[in-house]
Parts: structure tokens; sequence; C-alpha cells
């Protein structure tokens, strides 16, 4: 699972390494870049609920081996963007694609891990996106290297060999992964009954929050972590798609060195997810975890907009995404304590795709405001205004119910061992 995120975030953020060479070679303006950049998210919002409602029929292997083959070749296939049209297309139906990925993949975790070892399962899952920049920046930069080899630009070269992993990736899942601990070739018998009971247990003793499809749907909870994920998102991929430019403003490097440079930022995400997550599941506590996670990301920004000198402004933007993706674990793991059945699928994936619209917003701000200032100070400004915000909403809802639940499951998996 981390393996595939680590490749879907890939796809998705490339994008904004390929911008390096693309926007001067097809003579897209921040504005274009960035509404192309979001319409990403447009896509995977439409078509989010309805993937996830599939995949709880069909199940997960099938369902993952189809958004992934179908995912790789349509991220390949950027690379015979020639004009603003098939570039907004391409990315628009890139995010149709994929959409499904990420809550289905938050939803497979509650087959798999009860709700006091989640916050850690997610966070490390969720790592993935941090290690996707870590080694995604240096390999983009080496691949826009490969400008003119075989008639193809740099940037046609990064699509097309950054999408082939998924497509491979695609049929490895279909062949290997189980649908369920019922199906998981590597446990015994004994192994499976115990995984199984446990997680029953669990979902007997849950409130009966959301349920179906109609009380996701109508869920007062469910639409304010909705709102907290989009506030955090804004500046997730407000962050990440302008990430390269923005190291190239500040240091002036060549491609290749702003490749290794971008992954700095990432590193240090990496580390702070696990390490937040891990502390949010030892205390039991994530509301907490999320607003001090947000409000320091907004904090991280403001500073990285201040300050120009480059190594405090790098330091910034790499304390701000430890606040950034520090959230996720924590916030995905209380999104799921009292979720289930088919409320459960509806419920993230509404979450999820809400959320994400924040995807499109955030790099399309960024992208106006970058045409008109000539500057990213104030578009970083616009960016920390969103974690901050996420901050206030998230101490503002009521502990939920299932916070006793984790507090129990807790106690009973540490006596259980």
């Amino acid at each position: 699972m981390f393996l595939l995120y680590v490749v879907s975030y890939l796809d998705r953020i490339n994008v904004g390494f390929a911008a390096l060479q693309l926007n001067k070679a097809l003579n897209f303006d921040p504005a274009v870049f960035g509404l192309g950049a979001g319409l990403f998210f447009i896509g995977y919002f439409i078509f989010e609920i309805p993937s996830n409602l599939i995949m709880e029929r069909v199940g997960a292997r099938v369902w993952m081996a189809r958004i992934l083959v179908t995912w790789g070749l349509i991220s390949s296939a950027m690379m015979f963007v020639g004009g603003v049209a098939a570039f907004y297309v391409l990315r628009f139906m890139l995010g149709v694609a994929e959409a499904g990925f990420f809550p289905g993949m938050i939803l497979y975790l509650t087959y798999w891990f009860p709700a006091a070892e989640r916050g850690r399962a997610i966070a490390r899952f969720m790592t993935a996106t941090a290690i996707a920049g870590v080694i995604g920046g240096p390999i983009s930069g080496v691949l826009l290297n490969l400008d003119g080899n075989a008639g193809l630009a740099g940037w046609q070269w990064l699509f097309l060999i950054e999408g082939i992993p998924a497509i491979i990736l695609g049929f490895l899942v279909f062949a290997i992964l189980p649908d369920g601990p019922q199906t998981a070739r590597w446990l015994t018998a004994g192994e499976k009954a115990w995984v199984i009971s446990r997680l029953e247990q669990e979902r007997q003793a849950e409130p009966d929050d959301v349920l179906t499809l109609k009380q996701a749907i109508g869920s007062r909870r469910v639409w304010m972590l909705a709102l907290i994920y989009f506030a955090v998102i804004m500046s997730f991929y407000g962050v990440s798609l302008w990430l390269p430019q923005i190291v190239e403003s500040f240091s002036g490097m060549s491609h290749l060195l702003v490749g290794f440079v971008s992954a700095i930022p990432y590193m240090a995400a990496s580390l702070g997810m696990v390490i937040i997550g891990k502390s949010s599941d030892r205390r039991a506590e994530r509301r907490w975890h999320i607003a001090f996670s947000a409000f320091a990301a907004a904090a991280g920004l403001i500073v990285a907009a201040f300050f120009k000198t480059p190594a405090i402004e790098l330091a910034a933007l790499s304390f701000a995404a430890i606040g950034i993706w520090g959230t996720l674990g924590p916030f995905w793991a209380m999104s799921t304590e009292s979720l289930r059945g088919t409320g459960a699928a509806a419920g993230i994936a509404l979450i999820n795709s809400f959320g994400n619209l924040g995807g499109f917003l955030g790099p399309y701000l960024v992208g106006i405001i970058r045409s008109r200032t000539d500057d990213f100070a104030l578009a970083l400004l616009t960016l920390a205004v969103w974690p901050f915000i996420g901050s206030i909403l998230t101490l503002s809802i009521s502990r939920p119910a299932a916070k006793q639940i984790l507090q129990i499951a807790n106690g009973t998996t540490r006596s259980g061992r």
C-alpha cells in the first residue's frame, strides 16, 4: 500500500517538476499552470464517492488494479500535451482515473487495524506522500536532464517514465493483494479468526454514528471533518505543486539541483508524520495533535513568506511541511473511528473528495497571485490562512463518542498482548 501511494502521489505532483520546462516550452503563464494542476481534483471530486462504493462491492484487489492501470496510462499520456486544452483535459482525466484510490486505501486499513493502532498505520501509509517528494524530486531532476534525447523534451521523458510504474503495479495488485484478512495467504486460520474477531468486537462496541450512505451525507460531523480537510489540503497541494518553482525562485539553481533541494521539506515531513502519528495513538488523542500541527504549518508558511534568505526560507518550508503532513495521520484516524459499513465507504470518500477541492483551489490561487505579483510571498501568506482555519475548526468540534471506544480499544489491545 505504501508503494502504491508513493507512485500515486508522484504522478499527481510531477507536473510541478515538469513545469520547470513545460511552462516555457508551451508558453503557459502561472494562472494557466495553476488551473491545469488543480483540475486533477475536480475529476477526483466528481468520481470519488462512486469509486469507493464500487470498491466495497467488488473488492480492493480488482478495483485498485483498475485504478492503477488507468491512471498510469493517462499519466504517461501527459507527454503528448501540446497546448492548454490538452493540458486541462488530461489533468482532469487523471483525477477521474485516480478517484477512489486514497479513500479506498483508508477504508482498506479499517479492515485490518483496530482504532488504537490506526493513527500509526495511517501515518505510516501516508508517509508515502512525503517519501514520494524525497525520491521524486531527484528523479524528476534527472529526467528533466534527458532533454533532447530521442527527440523528446525532458518534461516528456518525465511523464512517460513516471507513469509506467503504476501500470506494472496494477497487474501486481491484481495478482497478490488480498481483499481483507480472510483471504490473506500469509495468515493461518487461527490468525485470520483472531484479526476478524478483534475488529468485530470493536465494531459492536462503537456508537452508531454513521451507518448508511444517507446518514453519512447528512452527518454534521462528516461535513465538519470535510471542511477541516479542505483547509489542510489547500496548503498541502498549494505547496506541493508549486514547490519546485518556489525553490527555483529563491535559489536560482539548475533543474537538477532544484529536484534535490525540493526533497528536503519532504524528508522533514516524513519524519514528523511518523512521530506525530505515534504520539497521537500513544495518548489516545486526535484533536490537539491535528490543531497544533495545522498551527505549525501556518507559522512556517508565514516565516517563509517574510524571510527571503534561502536557508531560512527552506527551513521554514520544511517546518510548514512537518505541520501540514503531521495533521494527516491523526485526522484520518479520528475520521474513521465512528464510521463503519457503507457509511464508512461513503463518509471517508465524502470527506476526502470535498477536502480535495482544496487541491484545486490552492494551486489555482497560487497561480493567480503569482501571475499578478511575480512573487511567492503573498501566495504563501494566503496558503497560511487555511491551516490556521483548520486548527480553529478542529478545536471547535466536540470530542467524538468514538473517543471512548479508542481508549477502550487501546486498553483491550494492550491487555490482549
